[in-house]
């Protein structure tokens, strides 16, 4: 089964965080959330979210998968964070995956993941650094490797389900989509 890592920071956006939360486990993905310092994490728009346990904890287990929520200041506090940049170079060079929506993939371009690739963001977001290479899109969800980004809060259900499908394969990915849009 596959582990995903979900690191939560202080003011990260609550819909991109539950939704890749809960669809990943609707998979039978084993999520592990964890929060930069011990305790709740206060999102963006104030709902509260218990994490599973701390980084420092989870930066003691293997991961299949990394994957940042965005939002303002939670992608801000990500970035800032020594323990993430060195946990997605460290991923990258073990050829696991690395994901990020919204605010976040500015931190996959902090650890120099984007170089040469293309990848999306919340408007604006990539424009405004300097990535060698970066070709950035305007596409729903973009995979280029193994690095996958997403543009926002509005993307954030085809961004849970392109991540099963990389994960668990097109087949899961359908079953849990089924349910989640029944009729389709």
């Amino acid at each position: 089964m596959a582990r995903v890592l979900v690191p939560l920071a202080q003011g990260c956006e609550e819909m991109e965080a539950i939704t890749i939360i809960d669809v990943l486990r609707r998979a039978g993905i084993d999520v592990v959330s964890a929060g930069l310092e011990a305790g709740p994490v206060t999102c963006s728009r104030r709902n509260v979210i218990v994490p599973d346990t701390t980084l420092d904890e989870a930066l003691t287990q293997e991961f299949d998968m990394v994957v940042l929520p965005g939002g303002l200041p939670g992608a801000d506090h990500l970035n800032a964070d020594p323990r993430i940049i060195e946990l997605l170079q460290s991923m990258h060079a073990r050829g696991r995956y690395t994901a990020a929506i919204c605010a976040a993939p500015k931190v996959l371009a902090t650890a120099g993941l984007l170089d040469g690739r293309s990848a999306t963001s919340y408007p604006g977001v990539l424009d405004a650094i300097q990535v060698p290479g970066l070709r950035i899109t305007t596409d729903h969800v973009v995979e280029d490797d193994r690095v996958i980004t997403s543009q926002g809060p509005g993307t954030a259900m085809d961004f849970a389900l392109a991540l099963i499908d990389v994960l668990a394969g097109r087949a899961k990915r359908d079953q849990v989509e089924a349910g989640l849009r029944p009729g389709m």
